[in-house]
């Protein structure tokens, strides 16, 4: 198991983290900071081997806990940076502080789930070959692991789900399983399935919304991808 601690000031959302993380095999996680003081204390506590690290926290930019690491212990956990911040000199900084990946907010479980999952090949990787001299084929794939996958070709869908799909790219903002049922005429359950399967096949993104009640709405909007340089 990869022990990870998750990094987040918002109560709500290093909640979600924690429990996207438990669905994903070969990973725990052992604890929930909302301050940078707390994740110091954590990790000294736990000895995580991964941080789920936001850069926006109360006491301190995470940035500068992300820097300081070194000198808090010498069993530095990986870090990879989960954050709304987008501009271009941020993601530099994390990348020279030695964040492995920079994922930015919002973003559904499927993305989640595969950084987690290139990370876990990685440090397989890693830690097979540890005492082994690298070449430079093994270091151009050592690093090639640290990126997620291309997707490959799309597969077919089912009928019921690509008229799912349709529907949510149809939609002029993102929608919940109850309108998807209401506009195909299905259950609000059997809807729902549907989405969180496109969602795990990357052509949904998960948005999440708190309401007064302080539960989630799950709402998906269609994953826009890049077109190929013709």
């Amino acid at each position: 198991m990869i022990d990870t601690l998750v990094v987040d000031d918002d109560y709500r959302v290093a909640r979600v983290h924690a429990a996207s993380l438990e669905r994903v095999e070969g990973f725990h996680c052992v604890g929930e900071a909302h301050t940078a003081a707390e994740a110091r204390e954590a990790i000294l506590r736990t000895r995580p081997q991964l941080l789920l690290l936001d850069l926006y926290l109360p006491d301190e930019d995470g940035l500068e806990l992300l820097r300081s690491l070194p000198d808090l212990t010498p069993d530095v956990p990986d870090c990879v940076v989960v954050t709304a911040a987008r501009d271009v000199q941020t993601v530099r900084t994390a990348m020279r502080s030695g964040a492995l990946y920079y994922l930015v907010k919002p973003f559904g479980f499927a993305q989640l789930r595969d950084q987690l999952l290139t990370y876990r090949r990685w440090r397989e990787e890693v830690d097979t070959g540890a005492d082994a001299e690298a070449d430079q084929a093994t270091v151009d794939r050592l690093f090639g692991l640290l990126r997620p996958q291309a997707a490959g070709p799309p597969r077919q869908l089912p009928p019921t789900m690509r008229r799912v799909l349709d529907a949510v790219r149809g939609a002029d903002r993102p929608i919940g399983a109850q309108a998807v049922a209401d506009l195909l005429g299905m259950s609000r359950p059997t809807a729902q399935r549907y989405l969180t399967e496109l969602e795990h096949r990357g052509a949904l993104r998960l948005d999440l919304e708190y309401g007064a009640a302080g539960r989630p709405v799950h709402r998906y909007a269609p994953v826009r991808r890049s077109a190929s340089p013709g």
